[in-house]
Parts: structure tokens; C-alpha cells; sequence
């Protein structure tokens, strides 16, 4: 029998711990629970959790501060989990190291698909040479990309991003990310070079930006490569 998947839940909310605990715990995780930042850090710590549910608005410390300090000496998959639904806080808290942000309230369906996403790709930081969803191939080493078999010519950036992407499918690259990764810093205010690169790239995959299959905007955020799944409306 394989051993449960544990869930750390940092969250000052009674009431959405105990929700979340119920809900994972039908799905056949185990659950740990953590009321303050400290709690959470030193769980994190000496439990050992598969993925980190952090809310950012903890009452000894504020989560983004929590996030710089697990990603000093921790690449644990992090889950945000908050009432903060701007912009600002999304990028920040990508940017400082979350793999995906879910704003409450939110729809347990969603949750556990955000879930499942980061519980499949963790580890893989150091991705095989070739993605293959049965479509879509992205083949990392020689750099080709085809759909359903037919050869997809991308140029140099186009394949930059696209790679970039496959490297964090199921998680959301910000906008900054990509900027700086791929024009370099002084870019990271060029958001129009990525909008105008995306709608090309959408073009030659023949992907729809409406009901994307690969390609998902998250508007003022960043991007996310969905894995051949349907997205979430």
C-alpha cells in the first residue's frame, strides 16, 4: 500500500483548516495544520510535507515573508491561499517563490485540481529532454515542437518560452520571470513583448487563447502550460 501524500495547511482561519482538513482528507491525503508562521516553518521543517497550502495573512508574520524564508533551504511545492485577489500580491508572491496562488473564495474542485497539478510535477526541476501530453511534443534537446505530429517552426524566443513553460508545467510563470529570463532585466517591463510573442506562438499550435488547451493567461499575472488538461472556467 502506498503511503498517503502529506499536506501541510497553514492558515489562521478555524474554520477554512478544518474545511480544507475534511476535503484532503476524503481524497486520501494526510493532513497537518498550522495556525501561525512559525508553526507552519518548523512543520515544514520536521514533518516532511508533499505540498504547503500558506495563507498570507498569518498573525505573527506575513506569508510572503514566510515564502522568502522556506526558500532559503526548501523547494517544497507551495500553494498560496488567500483573500488578497490583486495583482501586486499574485506577482509578489510568485515571484518569491509559490508555485501557484488560488484567491478565496475558492472552489474546492479548483483546489484539488491546483493540487494535483503540483503533486504530479514535483520533483521536476530537472525535466526529462522530452514532453509528450500525446499532441503536443516539445523535445528540449533537440528543439523541436510538433503537433499531432506535424512539425511546428518556432523561433529562437518562441522556443525559449515555450520550454520555459514545459520546464513549470502546471504552475503559473510570472510575466517578470519570463522578462528577465529570456530578454534579460532590463525587459521586465516589456509585457508587450509578451503578449505579441504568446499570440504567435498561440497561432502556430493552433492553441485557442478563449479555451486554451495548453496556454492559459492568468490576466496581470503571468502564464501557464495546462498539460493537455482541460482549464479550469
Amino acid at each position: 500500500m502506498s503511503k498517503a501524500l502529506r499536506i501541510l495547511i497553514i492558515d489562521d482561519e478555524p474554520q477554512i483548516r478544518r474545511f480544507l482538513d475534511i476535503g484532503l482528507r476524503a481524497e486520501g491525503y494526510e493532513v497537518v495544520l498550522a495556525a501561525t508562521a512559525a508553526e507552519g516553518l518548523m512543520l515544514t521543517a520536521t514533518v516532511a510535507p508533499d505540498v504547503v497550502i500558506l495563507d498570507l495573512g498569518l498573525p505573527d508574520q506575513d506569508g510572503q515573508q514566510v515564502l522568502v524564508q522556506l526558500r532559503t533551504w526548501s523547494e517544497i511545492p507551495v500553494l498560496v491561499l488567500s483573500v488578497r485577489d490583486g495583482e501586486r500580491d499574485k506577482v509578489r508572491a510568485l515571484d518569491a517563490g509559490a508555485n501557484d496562488y488560488v484567491t478565496k473564495p475558492f472552489s474546492i474542485q479548483e483546489l484539488m485540481a491546483r493540487l494535483r497539478a503540483l503533486l504530479r510535477h514535483r520533483g521536476q526541476d530537472e525535466q526529462p529532454p522530452i514532453y509528450d501530453d500525446g499532441r503536443l511534443r516539445v523535445d528540449m534537446a533537440l528543439r523541436e515542437v510538433t503537433v499531432d505530429r506535424q512539425a511546428i517552426s518556432l523561433s529562437r524566443k518562441e522556443f525559449a518560452v515555450l520550454g520555459m513553460l514545459v520546464r513549470h508545467r502546471g504552475r503559473v510563470v510570472t510575466q517578470q520571470q519570463l522578462l528577465r529570463d529570456i530578454w534579460g532585466p532590463s525587459h521586465v517591463e516589456d509585457t508587450h513583448y509578451l503578449r505579441i510573442l504568446l499570440a504567435r506562438l498561440r497561432q502556430k499550435l493552433g492553441d485557442d487563447a478563449t479555451t486554451p488547451r495548453w496556454l492559459k493567461t492568468e490576466p496581470g499575472v503571468g502564464y501557464r502550460l495546462v498539460d493537455g488538461e482541460r482549464t479550469l472556467g
